[in-house]
């Protein structure tokens, strides 16, 4: 069976960050503005910190690809840290360690877990790696993925639903502009009057050395009947995009379609009733089930909506403990971000994109692309004409 899958390796403050993907068929074309281009998106938004005036990422393909397409073998991906010059002692492989140790963990990162479940003593042997610096590879990733699901006709696109308690009005949207590249958002937001509501609380937050969380969703649209399988529990997709969701730093909570509502309404006012249009033709006047049936996606438009925590590193401390004296202090202050829903956005079609192009090539085969467009070509055309 074709598998399509990656890892990712690099500090934060590292020389470098890379990922290696296997599994994407070999004769897709791949642009490389793309790929810089959800890089650069994932280092903008309003209420991001000095860490992205710094670097300006762009992706170096180191193997898998030739004069533009795929070969079929592993691709590699990296990207260099800038201000790696800036580290090169405090972050040296071999050597006597060099600058302080930190020692005061912070509330809600990884730091005192991290330190007692691998033995370290110093916290940026944990931070270093728990830093969602690490999701610049997965957007890079995701970028690849993106392009292979725009061949087979699937789009992945995200919007930024609330930040701080400032909500878009749904009523007020239109969801078939999401995506678009002139939207000029700064906060990945299609809604100008919640947009302005959100910087107004991002700035409120950065005077008051706080930060802010948010929502965001993922969309993905023209699917396929039929990715995923309710036959076992770990080939359902739904479980599987939750699970890729919740991978990332600070997601806390995960909802597909209507979500929670599902458990207040009763099922009169969440199951989407099919009907038969004039080709008799299975269509549905909703999608609370977000595109997702039996673990299954049933051909309407798969949403995904995530809940960040705000970021944990504040330039107010919080109060916590030192690791190393044993005594009560305020947590270390990293450079660090007010809000960044927008970038986790990014983050989020990455992901999403990985998870959908993973079972594309489950179902559809991952050795040429020929062949996998043949195959989806060949599916639709059974799905329609039985349907």
């Amino acid at each position: 069976m074709s598998e399509l899958r990656f890892l990712t390796a690099g500090e934060s403050h590292g020389p470098c960050l890379t990922a290696i993907l296997e599994g994407i068929p070999a004769g897709l074309r791949l642009r490389r503005d793309a790929i810089d281009r959800d890089l650069a998106r994932r280092q903008q938004g309003y209420g991001r910190g000095g860490r992205m005036r710094i670097e300006r990422d762009q992706a170096e393909i180191l193997s898998g690809v030739r004069f533009g397409e795929t070969l079929g073998g592993p691709i590699t991906l990296s990207v260099r840290n800038r201000d790696w010059e800036n580290w090169t002692d405090r972050m040296a492989v071999f050597g006597e360690p060099s600058g302080a140790k930190v020692t005061a963990a912070r509330p809600g990162h990884a730091d005192l877990a991290g330190l007692q479940k691998y033995a370290r003593q110093d916290v940026r042997d944990i931070l270093e790696r728990s830093s969602a610096r690490e999701t610049t590879m997965r957007v890079a990733v995701g970028a690849v993925c993106k392009e292979f699901l725009r061949a087979c006709g699937v789009e992945v696109v995200s919007q930024v639903t609330a930040i701080g308690g400032a909500a878009v009005d749904e009523t007020k949207l239109d969801r078939s502009a999401i995506g678009t590249a002139e939207n000029g958002s700064e906060l990945n937001c299609y809604d100008a009057t919640a947009e302005e509501e959100m910087k107004k609380r991002i700035r409120e937050a950065k005077e008051k050395g706080d930060t802010l969380g948010g929502v965001f969703e993922v969309m993905v649209r023209n699917v396929p009947v039929g990715l995923g399988s309710h036959i076992q529990w770990d080939r359902r997709l739904d479980a599987r995009l939750a699970g890729a969701m919740m991978s990332i730093q600070a997601i806390k909570g995960v909802e597909i379609g209507a979500g929670f509502r599902c458990a207040e309404l009763p099922g009169s006012q969440i199951h989407d009733e099919m009907y038969l249009d004039g080709e008799g033709r299975v269509y549905r006047k909703t999608n609370r089930a977000g595109g997702l049936e039996g673990g299954m996606s049933n051909g309407e438009e798969i949403l995904i909506r995530a809940a960040m925590k705000p970021i944990p590193t504040l330039m107010q401390p919080l109060h916590s403990i030192d690791v190393e004296s044993k005594q009560e202090v305020l947590a270390c202050k990293e450079r660090s971000d007010t809000c960044a829903v927008s970038a986790a956005s990014v983050v989020g079609e990455a992901m999403t994109a990985f998870v959908m192009a993973q079972a594309m090539v489950e179902k559809f085969g991952g050795d040429s692309m020929r062949d996998v467009l043949s195959a989806v070509a060949a599916y639709r055309d059974r799905i329609g004409n039985d349907w």
